[in-house]
């Protein structure tokens, strides 16, 4: 599949004016926890995460800082609405499956260009889906959804993966995918020096209502990183070695 950058690939300005030279909105436009976490976007779209607090955005929406807080009950919360809206924008995409229909590869690649096309879309809040667990910390970014994540899991069960196959892909892909666009983004004008991790969260976080997460959820929560680690520079070798070896035979 080619690289489907599309929407992902209008980033936004870092040299676009601060919001206190932005009109006010309308005052009769009533807040909500939706109008408010699309401003905390658009604030770290054009400013960057560092320079977010909620007096500033409420200067953005026109209204005290306090009056945020009866929609958004804390800083934490919102930037864990925003992880939210983040997510849910790769559930959306319209290239993006519920389930594979033309075979795994395809199926994956789709998702990975969604992601993408939200990474690139939001490049200055990307980080925080690496940072924030927006449900289960023991999920790996940048797919931290439940939602995502069972879709995932269950697509590759669906294509004949066995549960220890389909957990490997899936810790392969997440750190093919979360290396590659932390990167990218930092390009683009991202911080991604130390990030706001929050702490471990206990409980169940609704895992319940998705079963292949649920049945799989102690393999998800072991730690493989330096396994993993050696196994993806063994496979960048491998390929760098296939590509020498094309180059010298021409």
């Amino acid at each position: 599949m080619s690289d489907q950058a599309g929407p992902g690939d209008a980033y936004p300005d870092a040299d676009r004016a601060a919001v206190e030279d932005d009109p006010p909105p309308s005052a009769r436009v009533s807040l909500s926890r939706d109008r408010i976490v699309a401003a905390a976007l658009d604030f770290i779209d054009a400013n960057g995460l560092p320079g977010l607090t909620m007096r500033r955005l409420g200067e953005q929406l026109g209204v005290e800082a306090m009056a945020l807080y009866r929609y958004v009950p804390s800083k934490e919360d919102l930037l864990d609405a925003v992880v939210e809206r983040l997510v849910a924008d790769v559930h959306d995409d319209e290239v993006v499956l519920d389930s594979p229909r033309d075979g795994w590869q395809d199926f994956l690649q789709r998702l990975a260009h969604g992601v993408r096309r939200m990474a690139l879309a939001h490049p200055k809040a990307f980080p925080l889906v690496a940072s924030r667990p927006a449900e289960a910390p023991w999920l790996r970014p940048p797919l931290r959804s439940l939602q995502v994540v069972e879709t995932f899991l269950s697509g590759l069960v669906e294509e004949g993966f066995t549960d220890e196959a389909a957990i490997q892909g899936y810790r392969a892909y997440t750190s093919f995918l979360l290396g590659h666009l932390l990167l990218e983004v930092a390009v683009h004008g991202a911080d991604v020096g130390p990030l706001d991790v929050l702490d471990d969260q206990t409980g169940d976080p609704g895992v319940s209502d998705y079963p292949t997460v649920s049945r799989l959820r102690s393999s998800l929560s072991e730690d493989h990183s330096a396994v993993e680690f050696e196994e993806a520079l063994e496979a960048l070798l491998d390929r760098m070695t296939v590509a020498r070896n094309e180059h010298l035979g021409d």
